[in-house]
């Protein structure tokens, strides 16, 4: 119990970081843990600078990616460390002239048929508030291992929600994390939590392999469990059925860096599924072959100007395409023959720039499209052609931890039939880090 009470009474808070682009004040500060309750001043530092040289070489950024901690706990020798972060963030908005039915601006469930009850609405949401726990250790056998567990209140009635919990090390990754497809730092900041409608943000669990050769290129891939959201039943007839699969996911890319410190890239994707069903009428187990390839990147032009961009095209990829995941369309029954399925083409794209008047204030806007086409003359009622997504808005800091925003959106939602339907909405926010 003494050795308890000492370890405990000799945490001190120390130092800043320092980094590229931030003041002390936004950066995490490092508390070292020891057996020692006096040591030398410089000792101290480098420990402290170690500590936070670790978390940031471990950092991820981009999309919906958490800020770093304020604090960050670590032992003397800087063989451990943990970090505990955060945020509370709350979001109103106000559709007009059109809704969507979502809490996020999801241009697929805009209603194409307008009524009494589709006109306007108020959505006040603070579920996207978010905790996570970092935690990195420094082996001999394993070299640096980072075990990572982030959730928000995105579940069942706002319950918690996992989000990412993963290990890795040695360019290994085992857990759940975004999918390998996306390319996290190609799209905008948006107060939309979803964002653009052609963009591929999505969860998974796998097992990810990635390397980087030097400061300039980079690959990874990746085997993640399949996500399989198809149709069964045509024409009143069901003669198809789902079945657990089978085979996982493979999703890779290869990654170009330039520009200082790399800060703009270049990045070329592809997946292969292999999808399972089971036909009824022949009594036996069918697969079908879905794909998906993809271009990413954003360039930085000065300190000022980021511009930013994507396109998607292939068959049975609807996890892969936000608007559409989980729409049923990876299969779908072929009308020439309703025992067998089929994949439909799909593809989209978004462009997006942003713009730093300062470090505290930028502003951004873009527009993204995505368009299912139909195959062997396939149709069914509300069948989804394409939506577009426009959006601008306005980001502040008050604080190094506060920040507000205030944004509009404007997206259309048109089947097959002809039918659309369009929606407005503005939004804003405010978030703190903790």
């Amino acid at each position: 119990m003494k050795k308890i009470g000492l370890l405990f009474s000799a945490l001190i808070l120390t130092g800043s970081l320092f980094a590229q682009n931030y003041t002390d004040e936004y950066m995490p500060h490092a508390t070292i843990i020891g057996k020692e309750r006096n040591w030398n001043e410089m000792m101290r530092k480098a420990c402290e600078n170690r500590a936070i040289r670790h978390y940031l070489e471990t950092h991820v950024t981009g999309f919906q990616q958490s800020h770093a901690p304020k604090h960050i706990f670590t032992s003397i020798e800087n063989r451990y460390m943990i970090a505990v972060g955060g945020f509370v963030n709350f979001r109103t908005a106000y559709d007009f002239d059109g809704i969507v039915d979502n809490l996020d601006f999801v241009t697929y469930d805009i209603p194409v048929e307008k009524n009494y009850a589709s006109r306007q609405q108020l959505i006040m949401d603070p579920t996207t508030t978010r905790i996570y726990l970092k935690a990195i250790a420094n082996t001999r056998a394993l070299g640096r291992v980072v075990s990572y567990i982030e959730t928000d209140f995105r579940g069942y009635h706002n319950s918690l929600r996992l989000r990412l919990a993963y290990i890795s090390f040695k360019g290994f990754l085992f857990g759940r994390n975004v999918t390998t497809f996306c390319d996290l730092n190609a799209s905008p900041n948006t107060v939309d939590f979803e964002g653009p409608n052609a963009y591929n943000f999505n969860f998974n669990t796998m097992i990810r392999y990635s390397h980087s050769f030097n400061k300039h290129w980079s690959v990874a891939i990746a085997a993640e469990l399949p996500q399989l959201s198809a149709t069964y039943s045509y024409a009143d007839q069901v003669l198809l059925a789902s079945i657990p699969q089978r085979i996982p996911d493979f999703p890779l890319y290869v990654q170009y860096n330039w520009g200082k410190n790399g800060n703009s890239h270049l990045r070329a994707s592809a997946v292969f599924r292999n999808m399972y069903y089971y036909s009824l009428v022949d009594e036996k187990t069918c697969s079908q072959f879905g794909w998906g390839v993809q271009l990413s990147g954003n360039a930085m032009l000065g300190r000022k100007i980021n511009l930013l961009f994507n396109g998607i095209y292939g068959e049975g990829i609807t996890p892969y395409i936000q608007d559409i995941s989980g729409a049923g369309l990876d299969l779908v029954p072929n009308p020439y023959n309703t025992a067998r399925m089929e994949t439909l083409p799909m593809y989209g794209w978004f462009a997006a720039a942003q713009y730093n008047f300062t470090r505290k204030l930028f502003v951004s806007g873009g527009y993204s499209w995505v368009k299912v086409d139909t195959k062997n003359d396939f149709s069914m009622p509300n069948f989804y052609k394409e939506a577009q997504y426009i959006f601008g808005n306005i980001f502040y800091h008050i604080t190094p931890n506060c920040q507000v925003a205030l944004e509009y959106l404007y997206g259309t939602r048109t089947d097959h039939n002809g039918q659309k339907g369009c929606a407005n909405r503005i939004q804003a926010e405010i978030q703190y880090n903790f």
